[in-house]
Formats: structure tokens, sequence, C-alpha cells
């Protein structure tokens, strides 16, 4: 992991190669200490020095270090006949550090703090491939204080970041590369399917209005309702609050439908019907006190049976992996906690961050859709050779690398990660406080086998 830092930022151009090299040396040591403070993580108060004067410099920008990480990116998508790119937009509440200049107001008007929206590129396997948009803004009107909704156009309001988004990413992913944009119930917005799109440009809304539509049934879930169910399926729902685990029965529906316009569409935007595919996966019979499983999905793909609908269903679950993504960044890398003067060195230091989350996450997800691949992709060799003195310290050095899925178990095993024959893969959470001590058990590795000088603060 020690060099991935220098090829992901290859393209990056901040005006000056030092700035570059110390872009490339800051994340490096932000990755091998994802969880620990700005100066733990640096070593010593040089470094952490520099940390922080890379952060205040005007010279560094947001833009440029995410458009770095965009080309990095762009290079893994190749060959990739279809991507999956999700959508989120989240909060960072700096509110407990009332210093902080620059901050505008969340959606609690006594909230202050920087909004972020992402757009993650993923397989159609759930691999994270990394980021091909971001878009960070501090709002200058408090909460509560703006006109009402429906008299603005969609481009004064914050929603035009989703159909921002959508030109960007057409704009960054080659032309030959089939995209599907997906959201949640938040991007539900008639404008944001009216948008224009490139040829292979889809998108996978879940419903949350009740939208007018030309069938006899006059609404959307009346017209699911009617709809014939085509296929059932049972999955296995995880445990929640209250709520024992079980098995839920999900009948599934799908059908073409026709879109009509908002009737509070102002005149000039021209809008018209729209033909999209809804999909209705609805468990009909919960247990009593369960809150039944239920999602409305709109779609610019056509289907033509069950397999199909349900692989859509299947690509719309994946959305969890950006939130999955800002999960990384607030408990992972505890971008909440960082103590910084102004909202500009905040963005950078999110920008900075962004590309720690996306690795951990990516390190994560590959193991499990490519287990079998030497774990040298992601390694070097000192690092699982530490690993495994560590973990077999009565076991001579394999002579042929281990693959990842076995590597990545290995790291989550040093965060706590039990390893038992039910527990399943490791999750993202173990596996980063595992790599904070791998940082350690692999620099001492090398000091005791090549007999290299101690780490200095300078």
């Amino acid at each position: 992991m020690a060099k991935w830092a220098e090829v992901e930022l290859k393209s990056l151009d901040l005006g000056d190669g030092r700035l570059n090299k110390r872009a490339v040396k800051l994340v490096e040591a932000l990755a091998a200490r994802p969880e620990s403070s700005v100066p733990q993580a640096c070593g010593g108060w040089g470094e952490t020095k520099a940390a922080y004067r890379f952060w205040d410099n005007e010279q560094v920008t947001v833009k440029a270090l995410l458009k770095a990480h965009q080309d990095a990116t762009v290079k893994r998508l190749l060959g990739q006949p279809q991507v999956l790119v999700l959508q989120d937009t989240t909060s960072f509440d700096y509110s407990h550090h009332p210093a902080t200049t620059g901050l505008g107001s969340l959606d609690h008007a006594s909230c202050l703090g920087i909004k972020v929206h992402s757009a993650l590129a993923v397989t159609v396997e759930g691999v994270p491939l990394g980021l091909v948009h971001q878009e960070m803004w501090v709002r200058t009107t408090p909460a509560g204080q703006l006109s009402p909704r429906r008299k603005r156009a969609t481009s004064e309001k914050e929603s035009q970041r989703w159909l921002t988004s959508l030109t960007k990413l057409e704009q960054a992913i080659p032309a030959e590369i089939e995209t599907l944009l997906i959201g949640d119930r938040e991007s539900d917005i008639y404008d944001l399917f009216h948008s224009k799109r490139r040829v292979g440009s889809h998108w996978l809304i879940r419903a949350a209005q009740n939208r007018a539509v030309t069938d006899e049934a006059g609404y959307l879930w009346p017209t699911l309702a009617l709809a014939p169910v085509e296929d059932w399926r049972d999955i296995s729902v995880q445990p929640q609050p209250n709520q024992p685990a079980r098995v839920a029965h999900l009948a599934l529906r799908y059908q073409t439908i026709t879109l009509k316009p908002p009737r509070h569409a102002k005149k000039e935007q021209a809008l018209q019907p729209l033909t999209v595919t809804a999909i209705w996966v609805n468990e009909e019979n919960p247990p009593l006190g369960a809150t039944p499983l239920s999602w409305m999905l709109l779609t610019t793909l056509s289907l033509e049976n069950s397999a199909q609908a349900w692989q859509v269903v299947q690509w719309y679950a994946y959305r969890w992996l950006i939130e999955r993504y800002h999960f990384v960044l607030k408990s992972g890398c505890r971008l909440e906690q960082l103590q910084l003067e102004s909202a500009d060195r905040l963005q950078r230091a999110i920008a900075t961050y962004c590309l720690v989350a996306w690795r951990l996450l990516w390190l994560t997800y590959e193991a499990r859709c490519q287990p079998d691949q030497p774990c040298t992709v992601a390694f070097e060799p000192f690092e699982w050779q530490a690993l495994f003195a560590t973990l077999h310290p009565n076991s001579p050095l394999p002579t042929t690398p281990p693959t990842l899925a076995v590597v990545v178990r290995w790291v989550a095993q040093l965060g706590g990660f039990l390893a038992r024959r039910h527990d399943g893969e490791p999750g993202v959470a173990t596996l980063w406080r595992g790599l904070r001590r791998l940082h350690d058990i692999a620099h001492t590795w090398l000091l005791a086998t090549h007999n290299l000088p101690p780490l200095t603060c300078g």
C-alpha cells in the first residue's frame, strides 16, 4: 500500500512539484492510520505542521485534488462495459468548533458545517472504483429562511446538484461505457428525469412521490398495485432495533408507465410526459409489528423478464456503498473531529481524506469480489510478510504471495475481526483499525530485516 498514493495522484498539478510530493506523502500517512488524529498519522510535529500548512495553502485547491483522483478513477473504468454511479449527499457538522470561520447552516439552524455531494463509480459486481464527481458548498442562507420551494426554479435550489452531477459524470466517463446513475428518494426530481442524456446514459431512482401517470389508476402506486406479480423472492433481513432478524417474502411487479409533468411546473420549462419503467418490490405479509420492505424504483432501462428486473433491484441495493463511503469519512477518518480555522481549510482536508476513504472501501469489496488475485495488487511484499510473521510466528514465510482475500482477513484480525467460520467477510471498520497496526508492524519488520533508520519527525 505504500506506493498507491503516488499512482493515484500521478496527474496532480498544484503548480509546485513540492506541493505535489507533499500531497502524496500526506495521503499515504493518513491512509496508513485512518483512525488516528493528524499528529498521530503524521508521526511528529514537523510532518504535522507540514500537513496543516498544506491545507492552509491557497494554491492547494479542492478541484485539483479531486481531478487527480477522478483521472485515476476513469483509468480504472476502462474496459468496463457498464458502470454504476451512486450518488448521495451528506453533511459534516462542525458546530462543536465555534472558532472555525466560514461555515454554513445545515438541516437544523443551530448546526454549522459543510455539505458534500458525492458520485461514486462502482462496477456491476459492487466494487467501488472511485469518485467521478464531488461538490462541496457552504450554505449562505440560514435553514428555514428560504422562499417556498415550488416558487423557485430547480437551478435555484440545492437539488440542482443532481442535474449538475449527471452532466459532470457524462463528461468524465468515456462515451463507450454505459452508465447508470443511482439515487435515493431525495433525487426524485422531474427535472432530473427530463434532463437531456447522451446515448448509453441511464438513471435508476427510488420514488418518493406518488406521481400522476397516464394509466387508468391515475397515480404511480395504485397503478403498480394493479399490475400482476411477476415473481417472488425470499431475502434475509438483518435485525433492527426492537425487530428480530427475519426472512422477507418479496413480490416483484414491473410495468412501463408514462409520468405526467408536475402541476406546479413553470410554463417556461415546457416539461413533457415521460415514459419509464417502474419496478415495485414489496413485502406483502410482514410479521406483526415489522416494518414491511418496499421499494418503488423508476428507471430508463427497459426490461424483458423478471431476471432483468431483479438485477436492477440488486444494482439499487449497491447504493448502500455510497452511504458506507460517507460513513468511512465520518467514523473511520473522523473528519468531524478536525479542528481547522476555516471552512476553506476543512474543504481541502475533506478532499484529501476522500482518497483515503475510497481506498479503504475499495480494499474491502475488491477482496470480496476478486478474492483469488494475489495480494500484491494492494500490498507491498514487506507488508504481507510482516503480517504473516505476526499471525504465524512459528511458520516459515510462503514462497509466493497469498491471495488478496487472505491478507485482507489478516489485516482485519489486527483490527478485532475474529475470522470464525460463521463471521462472514470483514467489514471496513475492522479493516481501518487493522491498517493502523499494520503500519507499525510493517515498519518494524523493515527495521529488523533491512537495517533501516528509525522514523523521524521532520
